[in-house]
């Protein structure tokens, strides 16, 4: 990820922010309808899972300048999913989930070039935690 790029991230990320408990509601509602077999892994009141989700959105856009300030905290978080019963193949089919949210989320401010950042982010970030939660291998096969 360049500089250039973390720039766009986190300046979309603003406008994101003031309607995050809706494009929490589309993420998840989308990722369900796109993989039903992930809503068991879920508890039945997403309130609080919505909240966690945009505040751990918020921690890693806010320190993508600093990306080894939050690998710690993406270590440990792709541990906790494997409990979970998230599985490698899951990761691709929520970044998905993501770019789409975005998309939707932001509308016309939603750019080729911005897609390509996010895009390589959550490449950059995924693939860490698919080798901090299932081994070098796993991650190779992505």
């Amino acid at each position: 990820m360049t500089p250039e790029q973390v720039t766009l991230i986190q300046q979309s990320f603003a406008k994101v922010a003031p309607i995050s408990e809706q494009a929490a509601v589309l993420f998840y509602d989308r990722l369900f309808e796109v993989a039903p077999p992930v809503r068991a892994m879920f508890p039945e009141d997403m309130t609080e899972q919505r909240k966690k989700l945009m505040s751990m959105l918020a921690a890693v856009v806010g320190g993508l300048s600093s990306l080894e300030t939050i690998l710690p905290a993406a270590s440990a978080l792709a541990k906790r999913h494997v409990a979970y019963g998230a599985k490698a193949e899951h990761y691709p089919v929520v970044g998905a989930t993501l770019l789409w949210t975005l998309e939707k989320g932001l509308g016309e401010a939603w750019t080729p070039e911005l897609a390509k950042a996010w895009t390589d982010a959550y490449g950059v970030l995924s693939g860490y935690m698919i080798s901090e939660a299932y081994g070098a291998r796993a991650q190779a096969a992505e």
